[in-house]
């Protein structure tokens, strides 16, 4: 059943958690620094996914997206997500 009465756009944000290593964030973060970037720390490197949804932004839609987002666009295990909602 479709919850959704007019479009909206959604962009979900997926990094990893901050207890887990993310050897990619740290590749980055060394190739800046060896770059001539010396005070970046802490680089995350995670995914972003956006996509078209009929509806509006209600508390039921947003539930849904939570569900979403955990079950299929990020590994709650080891990765964090949040998500923007703009009208369509």
């Amino acid at each position: 059943m479709n919850r959704f009465k007019e479009g909206v756009k959604v962009t979900v944000f997926v990094s990893p958690k901050n207890t887990v290593l993310d050897p990619q964030g740290a590749a980055v973060e060394q190739a800046m620094k060896s770059l001539g970037h010396e005070t970046v720390e802490g680089v995350r490197v995670g995914k972003t996914i956006s996509f078209d949804i009929e509806g509006e932004d209600t508390p039921e839609s947003r539930e849904m997206l939570d569900k979403l987002c955990d079950g299929l666009l990020s590994n709650p295990v080891i990765e964090d997500f949040r998500y923007e909602i703009t009208e369509g």
